[in-house]
């Protein structure tokens, strides 16, 4: 058994986690694309087949989901320039920021509002393609607006879907199974909202509640599988699916920016700033991007230093050898999305070579920044979509030009009320704290 001191003595950055200190990891280990890509479980080709899938499954969309008819079936989000928030990080830091500041926002996703929309949905469509394949209900020809039809809804009532979440994976999960006709079981940790268990309830979903955290939710709902052969669950810490349908992002990314005349490369590098829980969302959207952009983008993590479980698997090389509670942490944190205290191990160990490094930043912050961003801005996101905000302030750069890309999370579907309280708090915290 690794003793806490040892961890200390041999990773400096292990002490300021101790500390519950906002602190940048840089990653030694970091190795050019196309070498890390050579020894790497998965490839291009594995993404590219992610993509056509979700391709088959527009008219589906388009017909399931109505509000996906703007993006014609494709759920995809908006990015673009915050100059606002740009001045206001000025305003706030007093450091300069190279370059040009933008956001995704995943935070507005259809269907789930959420970057879990994009490897949650992903991963039950395929389960249910597979079995309606198995079934010899579908063929590659089909019209995959089959899959909206009551015929569909019957035959997937017979099996069931189970997944372990802080809040929004669930949501995602139970949305998309729900309607695919899925009996779904949502294992909920003591961190998820109270509006996101009641949600999922009106959408017909089960939603099992636990006073633990994170580790336990996902411990029930891989026993309820295990004991029951017509469950699939949905394995964020360890799942190939909705990892690749995470890293769809990074190619349809690159595309968006072609559209604006972006262009990305070693003279205009692209830094991203991605809010870390378990590690599969993140990750997921990292590999793509390395996939798109090679080494002229630059990944990092970004996690609440109450549950920085992430930037400790890393700098350690345990992975999921460890958890924050080891090291004396709670794994409390108002970015519920975030509240992990055990990392993936299976995310850890593929996306080492690819990543910059991590950041961590106070719940406090986090408010901070939601209150500038809110002004700035006039729009809302949940603490979460704030993890990775701080990122060009203070991870070191040499570069006199380039992209800041902040990842937005979660948000747009938080109740008014919940928004406004949200708001208030943050506003409360802005004006109490000092500015550094």
């Amino acid at each position: 058994m690794y003793m806490l001191e040892n961890l200390r003595i041999m990773h400096p950055v292990v002490k300021d986690l101790i500390a519950e200190k906002e602190t940048v990891w840089l990653n030694a280990d970091l190795m050019p694309t196309d070498v890390a890509l050579s020894s790497c479980l998965l490839s291009e080709e594995d993404v590219l087949d992610a993509e056509q899938r979700l391709e088959r499954f527009v008219p589906f969309f388009i017909k399931a989901f109505p509000e996906t008819a703007a993006t014609r079936g494709i759920i995809e989000s908006e990015v673009r320039e915050i100059a606002a928030m740009h001045q206001a990080l000025l305003d706030y830091s007093g450091k300069q920021i190279s370059g040009k500041l933008l956001m995704k926002f995943d935070s507005h996703l259809p269907i789930s509002g959420s970057i879990k929309a994009r490897g949650g949905i992903y991963e039950v469509l395929k389960h249910a393609e597979t079995l309606a394949f198995q079934a010899g209900m579908l063929s590659h020809e089909d019209n995959y607006e089959n899959f909206a039809s009551e015929e569909f809804r019957k035959f997937f009532s017979n099996y069931s879907v189970a997944v372990g979440s802080t809040g929004n994976l669930g949501l995602s999960i139970g949305i998309i199974s729900a309607k695919l006709g899925f009996h779904v079981t949502v294992h909920m940790s003591s961190d998820a909202k109270a509006w996101k268990k009641n949600l999922l309830r009106e959408k017909g979903v089960e939603v099992i509640e636990y006073a633990s955290d994170y580790s336990l939710a996902v411990e029930r709902g891989r026993e309820q599988a295990e004991n029951d052969p017509t469950c699939h669950f949905v394995d964020d810490e360890n799942s190939t699916d909705l990892f690749l349908g995470y890293a769809v992002a990074g190619l349809r990314l690159k595309r968006q920016f072609t559209e604006q005349g972006i262009e990305v490369n070693s003279e205009n590098p692209l830094i991203v700033y991605l809010p870390c829980g378990v590690g599969g969302g993140p990750g997921g959207v990292a590999f793509g991007l390395k996939l798109a952009f090679g080494d002229a983008v630059h990944c990092y993590f970004a996690e609440p230093t109450h549950s920085p479980c992430m930037t400790l698997g890393l700098a350690t090389n345990l992975h999921d050898k460890v958890s924050v509670v080891d090291i004396g942490l709670d794994n409390v944190t108002e970015a519920d999305g975030l509240a992990v205290g055990r990392a993936s191990g299976f995310v850890g160990k593929v996306m080492k070579p690819f990543m910059s490094g991590c950041l961590t930043v106070s719940d406090e912050r986090l408010f901070e920044l939601m209150h500038l961003f809110y002004e700035s801005e006039g729009i809302f996101l949940e603490p979460s979509a704030f993890a990775g905000m701080l990122g060009p302030v203070v991870v070191p750069s040499t570069d006199e030009s380039g992209i800041h890309l902040i990842w937005a999370t979660g948000g747009g579907m938080v109740p008014a009320d919940m928004q406004q309280e949200y708001l208030t708090k943050a506003k409360q915290v802005y004006a109490s704290r000092s500015h550094t």
